[in-house]
Protein backbone atom coordinates (compact mmCIF):
# COMPACT_ATOMS: atom_id res chain seq x y z
CA UNK A 1 0.00 0.00 0.00
CA UNK A 2 1.38 3.45 -0.78
CA UNK A 3 2.03 5.42 1.89
CA UNK A 4 -0.32 8.26 0.19
CA UNK A 5 -3.48 5.49 0.78
CA UNK A 6 -2.04 5.36 4.37
CA UNK A 7 -3.53 8.89 4.62
CA UNK A 8 -6.51 9.63 6.26
CA UNK A 9 -9.24 12.48 5.49
CA UNK A 10 -10.79 14.51 8.11
CA UNK A 11 -13.33 13.00 7.90
CA UNK A 12 -12.47 9.39 7.76
CA UNK A 13 -10.49 10.56 10.68
CA UNK A 14 -13.44 11.75 12.75
CA UNK A 15 -15.32 8.84 11.60
CA UNK A 16 -12.37 6.54 13.42
CA UNK A 17 -12.40 8.72 16.62
CA UNK A 18 -16.08 9.00 16.89
CA UNK A 19 -16.44 13.22 16.74
CA UNK A 20 -18.08 15.34 14.25
CA UNK A 21 -16.62 16.78 11.03
CA UNK A 22 -16.83 20.44 12.39
CA UNK A 23 -14.91 19.46 15.95
CA UNK A 24 -12.05 17.47 13.71
CA UNK A 25 -11.36 20.86 11.65
CA UNK A 26 -11.33 22.57 14.60
CA UNK A 27 -8.67 20.17 16.44
CA UNK A 28 -6.71 20.68 13.35
CA UNK A 29 -6.56 24.40 12.72
CA UNK A 30 -6.48 25.23 16.53
CA UNK A 31 -2.81 22.68 16.33
CA UNK A 32 -4.54 20.06 18.35
CA UNK A 33 -4.05 17.78 15.60
CA UNK A 34 -0.88 17.01 13.71
CA UNK A 35 -1.76 17.19 9.96
CA UNK A 36 0.15 16.78 6.41
CA UNK A 37 -0.71 19.16 3.71
CA UNK A 38 -1.31 17.40 0.40
CA UNK A 39 -0.20 19.76 -2.72
CA UNK A 40 -3.50 21.31 -3.42
CA UNK A 41 -3.62 22.62 0.61
CA UNK A 42 -6.01 19.95 1.89
CA UNK A 43 -4.98 18.44 5.43
CA UNK A 44 -4.72 14.37 5.99
CA UNK A 45 -4.05 12.62 8.81
CA UNK A 46 -1.84 9.14 10.11
CA UNK A 47 -3.18 6.55 12.12
CA UNK A 48 -0.78 7.18 14.54
CA UNK A 49 -1.81 10.60 15.30
CA UNK A 50 -4.69 9.53 16.28
CA UNK A 51 -3.83 6.43 18.48
CA UNK A 52 -3.32 8.56 21.59
CA UNK A 53 -7.16 10.02 21.46
CA UNK A 54 -8.32 6.09 20.94
CA UNK A 55 -6.14 5.04 23.75
CA UNK A 56 -7.53 8.09 25.39
CA UNK A 57 -11.25 7.16 25.05
CA UNK A 58 -10.26 3.68 25.63
CA UNK A 59 -9.52 4.53 29.19
CA UNK A 60 -12.65 6.11 29.86
CA UNK A 61 -15.68 4.40 31.54
CA UNK A 62 -17.89 3.00 28.80
CA UNK A 63 -21.02 5.61 29.06
CA UNK A 64 -18.66 8.93 29.05
CA UNK A 65 -16.66 6.60 26.28
CA UNK A 66 -16.81 7.95 22.44
CA UNK A 67 -16.68 4.14 21.19
CA UNK A 68 -20.77 3.93 21.25
CA UNK A 69 -20.45 6.42 18.40
CA UNK A 70 -18.13 4.58 16.40
CA UNK A 71 -20.94 1.72 16.43
CA UNK A 72 -23.99 3.93 15.02
CA UNK A 73 -23.92 5.62 11.54
CA UNK A 74 -25.64 8.59 13.07
CA UNK A 75 -23.26 11.15 14.58
CA UNK A 76 -25.93 13.77 15.64
CA UNK A 77 -26.10 12.58 19.16
CA UNK A 78 -27.00 14.00 22.79
CA UNK A 79 -26.52 12.10 25.81
CA UNK A 80 -28.53 13.12 28.62
CA UNK A 81 -30.93 11.87 31.75
CA UNK A 82 -34.41 10.41 30.98
CA UNK A 83 -37.25 13.31 32.04
CA UNK A 84 -39.95 10.89 31.42
CA UNK A 85 -41.80 8.39 29.43
CA UNK A 86 -45.05 7.86 28.41
CA UNK A 87 -46.48 5.15 26.80
CA UNK A 88 -49.97 5.05 25.07
CA UNK A 89 -51.12 2.64 22.37
CA UNK A 90 -48.63 1.56 19.70
CA UNK A 91 -46.61 4.85 20.14
CA UNK A 92 -44.37 6.19 23.18
CA UNK A 93 -42.96 9.70 24.27
CA UNK A 94 -39.58 9.59 25.93
CA UNK A 95 -38.72 13.52 26.79
CA UNK A 96 -34.70 14.17 27.48
CA UNK A 97 -32.97 16.44 29.52
CA UNK A 98 -29.80 17.25 27.65
CA UNK A 99 -27.95 20.90 29.28
CA UNK A 100 -31.06 23.18 30.27
CA UNK A 101 -32.88 21.86 27.14
CA UNK A 102 -35.11 18.73 26.62
CA UNK A 103 -35.21 16.45 23.30
CA UNK A 104 -38.92 14.38 22.73
CA UNK A 105 -39.39 11.53 20.77
CA UNK A 106 -42.05 10.03 19.63
CA UNK A 107 -41.11 6.08 19.47
CA UNK A 108 -42.85 2.58 19.04
CA UNK A 109 -43.93 1.42 22.42
CA UNK A 110 -42.79 -1.76 21.40
CA UNK A 111 -38.94 0.07 21.21
CA UNK A 112 -39.42 1.85 24.48
CA UNK A 113 -40.81 -1.14 26.44
CA UNK A 114 -37.72 -2.90 25.13
CA UNK A 115 -35.36 0.05 26.36
CA UNK A 116 -36.82 -0.54 29.70
CA UNK A 117 -36.42 3.42 30.23
CA UNK A 118 -36.97 4.63 33.57
CA UNK A 119 -36.88 8.63 34.67
CA UNK A 120 -33.70 9.42 35.55
CA UNK A 121 -31.77 6.56 33.22
CA UNK A 122 -28.97 7.96 31.26
CA UNK A 123 -29.84 7.67 27.49
CA UNK A 124 -28.91 9.34 24.10
CA UNK A 125 -30.82 11.19 21.29
CA UNK A 126 -29.69 9.70 18.04
CA UNK A 127 -30.68 12.36 15.72
CA UNK A 128 -30.79 11.87 11.58
CA UNK A 129 -32.59 14.52 10.25
CA UNK A 130 -35.56 14.83 11.32
CA UNK A 131 -35.53 11.72 13.11
CA UNK A 132 -34.92 11.55 16.98
CA UNK A 133 -33.71 7.79 18.08
CA UNK A 134 -33.13 6.96 21.81
CA UNK A 135 -30.48 4.58 22.98
CA UNK A 136 -29.70 3.38 26.45
CA UNK A 137 -26.15 4.36 27.90
CA UNK A 138 -26.58 1.80 31.03
CA UNK A 139 -27.51 -1.78 31.93
CA UNK A 140 -31.32 -1.95 32.92
CA UNK A 141 -29.69 -3.21 36.69
CA UNK A 142 -28.00 0.17 37.08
Amino acid sequence: MSAQRQLLTPREASRMLGISYPAIKNWILSGKLKTIRTPGGHHRLTAASLKPFLEADGKRPETESRARFRRVSGRNQLAGKVVSVRIEGLLAEIILAIGDANVTAIITAAAARELNLRKGDAAAALIKSTDVMIERLTDESD
